[in-house]
């Protein structure tokens, strides 16, 4: 009987997976290798951000779908505790959700979080980086990051994020990115 019930809850759960990854946008996320999306939003502070106005600097955009939820803010902790890491490596911290910006102002007053959060309220940029899920009654934005070098290329996409371990994988794959290459 147990064995039928942990069947059970297996294929409830990989029909949600399967119903989750359907209800996406059906665009395709930008790959390694392509130039990323431009966009303007509106920061927690009010003001507007474009991303070609932050050529010259790695930018990692880390989509997530909800402030105040417990691994939206671990993740956003993780960030903000290694940012002076990524400060180092000249990159930035850009992180997007479908929330307004007086909720991502509140987050981040709550948080003690320093780097900018982007309200997507449109859901435009989520769509064009293939990071939007709609549930029907509400849309969210997918835990995805894309990391961006210096001339706006994207060097690589994380899909299957882990919110715990996510930001030391992305520093180590910045440092691997950032190696001068051999000479051969």
């Amino acid at each position: 009987m147990k064995m039928i019930w942990i069947f059970g809850v297996a294929i409830v759960l990989l029909i949600g997976v399967a119903v989750v990854r359907a209800m996406r946008t059906g665009e395709k996320a930008p790959s390694s290798g392509s130039l990323a999306p431009d966009f303007t939003l509106n920061s927690q502070d009010g003001k507007p951000l474009r991303l070609r106005d932050l050529r010259g600097k790695w930018v990692v955009l880390y989509f997530y779908p909800k402030d105040f939820t417990s691994g939206c803010t671990k993740e956003a902790h993780n960030f903000q505790r290694d940012l002076p890491q990524y400060e180092q490596k000249n990159a930035i911290i850009l992180g997007v959700s479908v929330q307004d910006e007086a909720t991502h102002q509140k987050f981040c007053a709550k948080e003690g979080l320093s780097f900018k959060l982007l309200a997507d309220t449109k859901y435009d940029v989520s769509s064009s980086y293939d990071s939007l899920v709609n549930l029907g009654v509400a849309k969210l934005s997918a835990r995805h990051t894309f990391l961006i070098d210096p001339a706006g290329v994207v060097r690589k996409t994380y899909l299957d994020v882990n919110a715990e371990k996510h930001s030391a994988e992305v520093l180590a794959d910045l440092s691997q990115l950032q190696e001068p290459r051999a000479a051969t």
